[in-house]
């Protein structure tokens, strides 16, 4: 593929990474509303769903023929509850850092189900990224590097999921656009809808409140920057290897921090920096790799 036929590819993808990256701002006024963000992702998910009915209704035909599209969906709805739920609750510096284990979890799913072959430099990227995200958890006075938050703990998950994702948009990209992108909404809804069934009984996640403007018309307008997003995602991530869409997403950190930073909703110190430096150091690396590979 020429430079100029991964120009456009690596715009949507950084189209989805900038609508990703401030979507923490819209979904705490939406929780400020009363909506929490699970209920915002069903909503904001149904939404999409009835829009790629309307435009393609033989992508449900397809999506119900192929089986393997069904782990998109698993794996596009976790991403979605995950995300959306932690930078609404917690340290959104912090947060997306974590998400964007991305070197990590890209090269041991591409192993698995693309066959990618899992060279020395590979190793490398995992433990470079395994390492600043022990930087990141690891407790001041002494134990575990492991997610001591809810918070953390999503973030975790939501990356793990988003390179699934992102592999499995690789691995089917002989599905059409229209049943890839229906099976990440349809996962937005399902999986969301699943946590807010279990979960909303135990108290934990509040009920719909009543339908008002304020929520109502913000759900509406982040949906539509979703759809957007997400069909410039599976465009971008079908056309490009997918440990170079994992390094183009990366540009997610930079709008989410310096949003974060900038409205007081991260704090960035010292062991934040050094662990966040060798995550995104991982993939530099990856694409220092690439671009050899493109020259």
């Amino acid at each position: 593929m020429t430079r100029e036929a991964r120009l456009g590819p690596a715009l949507a993808l950084t189209f989805n990474a900038f609508v990703w990256g401030l979507s923490w701002w819209p979904l705490r006024q939406l929780e400020g509303a009363g909506l929490h963000p699970l209920w915002a992702t069903v909503l904001i998910y149904t939404v999409a769903v009835a829009v790629i009915t309307l435009a393609r209704p033989a992508a449900w035909r397809e999506l119900f023929s192929h089986p393997a599209l069904w782990l998109l969906v698993l794996a596009s709805g976790s991403t979605n509850a995950a995300f959306n739920w932690a930078v609404t609750i917690g340290d959104v510096l912090r947060i997306v850092l974590l998400f964007y284990l991305m070197p990590l979890w890209v090269v041991l799913l591409a192993w698995l189900l693309l066959n990618e072959r899992l060279t020395a430099a590979a190793l490398l990227r995992v433990a470079l990224a395994l390492a600043g995200a022990m930087v990141i958890l690891w407790p001041p006075g002494g134990g575990l590097p492991l997610p001591r938050t809810l918070a953390e703990g999503l973030g975790v998950l939501g990356g793990f999921s988003f390179a699934l994702n992102n592999v499995m948009l690789r691995r089917e990209a002989a599905r059409s656009e229209g049943a890839r992108a229906l099976a990440m909404f349809v996962g937005g809804v399902l999986v969301a809808g699943l946590l807010i069934a279990l979960l909303t009984p135990a108290g934990v996640v509040p009920a719909l409140p009543p339908t008002a403007p304020g929520w109502t018309i913000g759900a509406l307008l982040l949906a539509a920057l979703f759809l957007a997003g997400n069909l410039a995602l599976q465009y971008g991530a079908t056309r490009l290897p997918a440990n170079a869409t994992a390094v183009i997403m990366l540009t997610e950190v930079l709008f989410a921090s310096g949003s974060a930073l900038a409205l007081g909703a991260g704090t960035l110190d010292a062991r934040l920096a050094i662990g966040g430096t060798a995550i995104v150091g991982a993939a530099l690396l990856a694409a220092h790799r690439h671009a050899n590979e493109a020259g």
